[in-house]
């Protein structure tokens, strides 16, 4: 866990080292108000377990420091991770799920796929809230801005504390990492690009929170989450000025091609769309993840 206070938020990183994902803690220190985001239910593969022992992590200091949760979060509908949102509602039933409202396109191509049966709905139900592009809420008093950034997918969300930090999920990552990938079901790099240019166009000290980190495998750094507009902006191998549209899109669809799925794509989708509850158990009492046999590409 690292903590980072900055002028207004107090922000606090829990990594999660299997998916690389960094769950946030933001709290509003004067109201003791706080929202989490981007949080993880852990999923071993092999056995089909599920487990709480990361996002306990984080629910134990809200607890010990007595905070109040306003939201659970996403920043978008993951590929690499199963949401823990539905085991937070389950602990903090005051607190609201939001999430972009492109997660309706997301639900709807992913029905299709999983077949889900005929009373799923596609209108973003789950969720307590979804975003539009603009919209403003709170967490105590810290006002937070909600910037419509999709390309990686249609549900992408960025969240703005003005003249402080922003969260951008999938949107960009460090800059010796780069960008994240743009070839799921309604994936766009033309369209990354352009949410990244607005997020870009943020203050140059504001500090930048990713949802994943990919050190270099030389071991020259360590897992981080945190940098700044200006960092990006100068460095970012993928974005940084000087990049032309034209020369992103060729990059990343060039990339893009060779990679392979994520390991945990097929199962933490279907359980995303449905704000992190697991599927209707069926009539044994069991619930089950469904894998589409030859789907993917690879």
């Amino acid at each position: 866990m690292s903590t980072t206070t900055n002028n207004a938020a107090q922000i606090q990183i829990f990594p999660e080292l299997e998916s690389a994902t960094g769950q946030v803690l933001i709290v509003d220190p004067t109201t003791k108000k706080c929202a989490i985001l981007d949080s993880v239910l852990n999923y071993a593969q092999a056995s089909a377990k599920t487990s709480t022992t990361s996002i306990d992590q984080v629910i134990k200091v809200v607890e010990e420091n007595q905070y109040h949760v306003d939201w659970i979060l996403e920043s978008h509908i993951h590929a690499d991770h199963l949401s823990a949102a539905h085991y937070l509602k389950s602990k903090f039933p005051a607190a609201k799920t939001a999430i972009g409202e492109g997660t309706k396109i997301v639900q709807k191509t992913f029905k299709t796929v999983y077949n889900l049966e005929h009373s799923f709905p596609v209108d973003g139900s789950q969720f307590d809230q979804l975003w539009k592009d603009g919209d403003t809420f709170n967490i105590g008093n810290l006002k937070v801005q909600v910037i419509h950034t999709p390309g990686h997918t249609p549900s992408c969300v960025s969240y703005y504390i003005e003249n402080d930090c922003v969260f951008v999920g999938d949107t960009m990552f460090l800059p010796d990492v780069g960008t994240a990938r743009c070839d799921f079901p309604n994936g766009s790099a033309s369209t990354l690009f352009d949410s990244m240019k607005k997020v870009l166009a943020l203050p140059e000290h504001v500090k930048v929170y990713v949802c994943h980190d990919y050190p270099p495998s030389t071991g020259e750094r360590k897992i981080c989450f945190e940098t700044t507009i200006g960092e990006q902006k100068k460095l970012n191998k993928h974005i940084k000025d000087g990049v032309s549209k034209e020369e992103f899109i060729e990059m990343r669809t060039t990339r893009d091609a060779t990679l392979k799925a994520p390991q945990l794509l097929l199962p933490s989708i279907q359980v995303n769309i449905r704000a992190g509850e697991l599927p209707p158990k069926e009539d044994n009492g069991i619930s089950y993840i469904k894998l589409p046999l030859n789907y993917l590409k690879q």
